[in-house]
């Protein structure tokens, strides 16, 4: 099969942008795509909450196999959620119900539906619980044969633990066990996840060429990162998920930080290298204010998980909101049967603070406001009005109705 030339340089774009690592190596990988074999590939998610846009990171590098032609498997991880995985854990994570997980779950394929393209009929959803429930204690005591003690105690984290005296429970040595069998179950070509995996993929390269004597080729992307460092995940980190709003979304892109910009821009969207490249020397030089990129990644970013369309109507709102200092047009309703005596009371009715403490505390800082009024006192009483809008902050605002 002879690939052209259009098809070389996307492949070439494929296996460098974004990418931090290729295992055992991205030219043995440009071989194999070159030769024009269908590869079979795969993305596993543990079900532990919502999903967010730094797994959209891996969903697109997916997305940009599937439209080669190649086979895509999402693996929803419904039995190794139930584990937690230890990676970068200081400590042992809350081991996760059956029906947590199953909650978790609900929804999952519509929101990846946003970025993969369900309607072909090259992409399919698995879940591990199906082959890993099938184990006897026989064929775990085989799997766990292939494993060493010393080589899962060599990860950063459990040396940490180890350190500061603290307790690495059993079933954390199991995760990347259950893992690595995943890829020999599905027989794998590839796998693809970010950088923080890499162990726990390359468990599933080393024991499929144990066991079936395959190459899997490991492909690790770089992270969605705060400027200290801390993923974007479910329990750390910056966090901006799928299904919020997109005016929700809009405004967290907008609220990120001018050294995160970049990055986002590179994992995020199709925004041409060499277009990126500019941006960054912009930002270095400060010749332009961030908030024009910003605005630029926002809607992109909105546009993809939710259309066009509504990254406009939700830059339209951010501009009025914030550069006119506007109340939005669509504020959430919260309706009492008893009109709140003192302001204090008329926040904590709205859902804008869980306590009455906190409550006055905002409000003596000057973070409330009546009617787009700044309000400082916590006992001030509430207009004798049919209807009062309360916003905390520049972007949370409720809309108090007797």
């Amino acid at each position: 099969m002879k690939i052209t030339d259009t098809k070389k340089k996307i492949i070439q774009k494929i296996l460098t942008r974004g990418v931090e690592n290729i295992y055992p190596s991205k030219n043995a990988l440009e071989k194999v795509l070159l030769s024009g074999k269908k590869l079979k590939i795969y993305h596993g998610i543990d079900p532990t909450g919502k999903l967010h846009i730094g797994h959209g990171v891996s969903l697109r590098k997916l997305r940009q196999f599937q439209d080669l032609g190649h086979d895509i498997i999402v693996l929803i991880g419904n039995f190794t959620a139930r584990i937690g995985d230890p990676t970068d854990k200081t400590a042992t994570r809350k081991k996760l119900s059956k029906k947590e997980v199953a909650s978790n779950t609900l929804g999952y394929k519509k929101l990846i539906g946003k970025i993969l393209d369900l309607k072909k009929l090259n992409v399919r959803f698995l879940h591990n619980e199906k082959w890993t429930n099938k184990l006897t204690p026989e064929d775990f005591l085989e799997l766990a044969s292939h494993f060493t003690v010393s080589r899962l105690l060599e990860r950063h984290m459990f040396q940490n633990r180890i350190k500061e005296g603290k307790e690495i429970r059993l079933h954390e040595f199991l995760y990347p066990v259950f893992q690595a069998y995943d890829s020999v179950t599905m027989n794998v070509d590839l796998e693809i996840g970010g950088n923080d995996q890499t162990f726990n993929m390359l468990a599933g390269r080393t024991l499929l060429k144990k066991l079936k004597n395959k190459e899997k080729f490991v492909l690790s992307l770089k992270l969605l990162t705060s400027p200290d460092g801390k993923k974007m995940g479910k329990t750390e980190g910056v966090k901006i998920n799928i299904d919020e709003p997109a005016s929700e979304m809009y405004g967290k892109i907008m609220a990120l930080p001018d050294s995160s910009l970049i990055d986002f821009f590179t994992l995020c969207t199709d925004e041409p290298e060499e277009e990126i490249e500019r941006m960054k020397k912009v930002l270095d030089v400060h010749t332009s204010n961030p908030r024009d990129l910003k605005m630029k990644l926002a809607r992109s970013v909105v546009a993809e998980y939710h259309s066009a369309k509504e990254a406009d109507a939700a830059e339209k709102e951010f501009v009025s909101l914030f550069q006119q200092k506007a109340i939005p047009e669509r504020i959430e309703t919260v309706t009492v049967t008893k009109w709140p005596r003192t302001l204090t009371e008329a926040v904590v009715a709205a859902e804008l603070c869980t306590s009455t403490n906190e409550a006055r505390r905002l409000i003596s800082q000057g973070g409330i406001k009546i009617n787009g009024v700044v309000e400082k006192n916590p006992a001030a009483a509430l207009p004798d009005e049919k209807a009062v809008t309360i916003s905390r902050g520049k972007r949370h605002f409720k809309k108090l109705v007797r």
